[in-house]
């Protein structure tokens, strides 16, 4: 009997359901909890007494690369996976993220929403009119805000810390910033060079990167986020710039492929700093 009072009870409910009622789809066996929920691991606590030897380093992620490739795609998001750019946009336009004027990479010029929406997250374009001869119509041009988009980002350039701290007896290194990098068109279409947004104070962005996955080559079940990918510098890039009397960078003094074989000599001092702090 109680059988058959549930049995037309659950029938009553289902035919008063609305017909074109949604229901979430899950486009998994499982539910995903362990991204969305991940903390920060918090940085070892550094006392300036214990810091030996210390270096400022600015470097350069080109997207061009093959091992960089998971912080450009996916071009266009996809349920569960953003671009690195889609994501620092995201939180830029929140208000999670706050964006510093490029100029100043000492974070101490804040931009304003209105600064990155209007001026840098979206690009003024004047689109001429031509009438039926192909002539320019003076004065009737269009006027358009287009959306930067992650295919134009070529590259990210990271300002970081490196120093010896002798309470651990290691090598460590801070990353500071990070600036992403966009294509810069000419009026034609042709690339004319590259153009650097922003700084984002990376302390910060840590907390929203630790919440977004990245494609793992060898495993789906492995998903790693875009701060797994900085803190275990799983990325290739060059250094551009190093602390220096003149605060120059190395373009500013070199050309072409001296400019990687200054990188390279950078690189180099600090492998040999670390290895002569210790007697084999």
């Amino acid at each position: 009997m109680k059988l058959r009072i549930l049995i037309i009870i659950s029938l009553i409910f289902l035919g008063l359901a609305p017909a074109n009622a949604q229901y979430k789809v899950l486009d998994k066996p499982w539910v995903k909890e362990n991204t969305p929920t991940r903390r920060v691991v918090p940085y070892t606590h550094v006392r300036e007494a214990d810091v030996m030897w210390n270096r400022r380093v600015w470097r350069v992620i080109d997207l061009r690369e093959k091992i960089n490739h998971p912080l450009y795609f996916p071009i266009k998001p996809i349920a569960g996976r953003k671009s690195l750019f889609e994501v620092i946009k995201l939180g830029v336009e929140e208000g999670t993220l706050t964006a510093y004027d490029y100029e100043y990479d000492e974070f101490t010029v804040p931009l304003t929403k209105a600064e990155v929406s209007k001026g840098i997250l979206r690009t003024f374009e004047l689109k001429a009119n031509f009438d039926d001869y192909g002539e320019v119509i003076e004065g009737a041009e269009d006027t358009a805000w287009n959306d930067v988009e992650s295919d134009a980002i070529s590259a990210y350039r990271l300002k970081e810390e490196w120093f010896f701290d002798r309470e651990r007896s290691m090598m460590d290194v801070r990353i500071l910033g990070i600036a992403p990098v966009r294509l810069d068109f000419a009026d034609d279409g042709s690339v004319r060079g590259s153009l650097p947004m922003f700084w984002i104070y990376y302390p910060e962005a840590r907390y929203v990167f630790a919440n977004y996955d990245v494609f793992n080559r060898q495993n789906d079940a492995e998903r790693r986020t875009f701060e797994d990918i900085f803190w275990k510098r799983m990325f290739n890039s060059y250094a551009y710039k190093k602390s220096n009397v003149y605060d120059r960078e190395s373009r500013g003094f070199l050309k072409n492929i001296d400019v990687l074989l200054e990188a390279d000599k950078i690189k180099n001092e600090l492998f040999i700093m670390e290895h002569d702090l210790w007697s084999y």
